[in-house]
Formats: structure tokens, C-alpha cells, sequence
């Protein structure tokens, strides 16, 4: 009974990386070496992974859940810098050029991710040159995605950004299953309240566009769910 428990963690901690792109043309012996160095740990929704009064100099890899990471001006306003979706990386690593220790990574839902410590990112991951040149076109485009969203922030209305939100948690999310009802409508699993922190703005005026959106045909809104009926109609509202 213990080996097959054994076993099972195994694979399950080497699953977690199989679903990363940057592990993808990697031996099964290279995988579970790598494996072996990143545990698995779990963070309810509305859970802190860092935050700048409790830094750590980590890599997460994430397999399960949806992952905010923000930052909070002077004068209390909140900036969702990015939203990682399962099989990519985050976190606060010096060694990639990724500082993080200004900002915080919230879980949006309940989250499983896989852990490596600065010593250990720099022994498996950076010495593979092609690890190291898939991790820095991860950067890249995240740091594309954050200039998206500083000019969305300052061009955009409170309308447009809520817009273009729900567009990009829309493609980011893994298609519906076959079993699923309203399989043919993407659905996002958010408050009001959490969207409205992404979008930059209060939770009233993100409840009165989302109102305004479903009366349009849009959407249609449920609790903690909202349910996109016409992508398309809403990629355009996004600007």
C-alpha cells in the first residue's frame, strides 16, 4: 500500500511539470529529478502566495487554479500586473530578472503549485539552454502583457477594461469539458468584487457594466460565475 502511495505522489508531482511548456521535449529521468525538487503546495481562494511583507525567493509552477498578481499604489489603488493560468511560472527569482519583491500573488480559486528554491532553479533549469530560452520568453511576453495593461489603464474606460478582462480570461482557460451543460458559453468562475479588482476598479461600477453587458446579450451572470455568450460582441466592446 505504501509503494503504490508512493508511486501515485510521483506521478502526480511529475504530472505537474509534464503540463509546463517549458518541460516539454525533457527525458522522464530529467522530469523526475526535476520533480523531486519542487513540492506541491496548496492555497485556498483569496490566499496570499507573497506579498512584499513576506517575500520569498522561490519559482512556482502552476498546476491547478488561477493565480493574481498585483501591485498596490501610494494611495491604496491596485494594478493587476498579470493572471497566470495552470502550466506556466511566477514568483520572485533575482537569477531570471523577475522581481517581485514589490508585489503581491493572490489565488484566485483553490491553487496547487509546484515550489523550487533559488539553488534548485538554478541547477536544473538554468543550466538546460532550452529551459532557460522558453523561461525568457515567458518574461517577455509578460512584461508585454504589463505594458498592455499600464496603457489600458490610462486609455481605456472602466467599461472597456472589464472587457478586455473577461476577453483574456476567456482564451486563457482550458476548453469546457464534453459532460458540461453550457459547455458551448465559456464560463469564469469571479466575484464582482474579484473582477473588478482586476479590471482596476469599485464593485459597484464592475456590477453595473456587468449588468449593462448582460442586458445587452452579452453575458449572463450568476453567482461567482459569469457565463459569456458572445465573445465575439465582447472582444469588440474591449476597444
Amino acid at each position: 500500500m505504501t509503494d503504490n502511495g508512493t508511486g501515485d505522489e510521483e506521478a502526480e508531482r511529475t504530472w505537474c511539470l509534464a503540463e509546463v511548456d517549458i518541460f516539454c521535449d525533457l527525458s522522464e529521468q530529467e522530469m523526475e529529478a526535476i520533480a523531486a525538487a519542487a513540492p506541491m503546495k496548496t492555497y485556498h481562494a483569496g490566499e496570499m502566495l507573497y506579498s512584499p511583507t513576506q517575500p520569498s525567493e522561490v519559482l512556482f509552477i502552476l498546476k491547478k487554479g488561477r493565480v493574481r498578481v498585483f501591485r498596490v499604489s501610494a494611495d491604496g489603488r491596485a494594478l493587476t500586473t498579470a493572471i497566470i493560468s495552470p502550466g506556466t511560472i511566477f514568483g520572485e527569482m533575482v537569477l531570471l530578472g523577475q522581481h517581485m519583491y514589490d508585489n503581491y500573488a493572490e489565488a484566485l480559486d483553490d491553487t496547487v503549485v509546484c515550489v523550487m528554491s533559488r539553488a534548485d532553479v538554478h541547477k536544473f533549469l538554468l543550466s538546460d539552454a532550452r529551459i532557460a530560452a522558453r523561461i525568457t520568453a515567458i518574461l517577455g511576453r509578460r512584461l508585454a502583457d504589463l505594458e498592455q495593461r499600464l496603457s489600458d489603464s490610462v486609455f481605456k474606460t472602466v467599461a472597456q477594461r472589464i472587457a478586455t478582462t473577461l476577453t483574456t480570461l476567456t482564451t486563457a482557460q482550458p476548453p469546457a469539458g464534453p459532460l458540461r451543460p453550457v459547455g458551448r458559453h465559456p464560463q469564469i468562475a469571479l466575484t464582482h468584487e474579484q473582477l473588478a479588482a482586476l479590471a482596476g476598479t469599485s464593485r459597484e461600477t464592475c456590477t453595473k457594466v456587468l449588468r449593462d453587458y448582460a442586458d445587452q446579450g452579452l453575458l449572463r451572470l450568476a453567482r461567482g460565475r459569469i457565463t459569456v455568450l458572445d465573445p465575439g460582441r465582447l472582444k469588440d466592446a474591449a476597444g
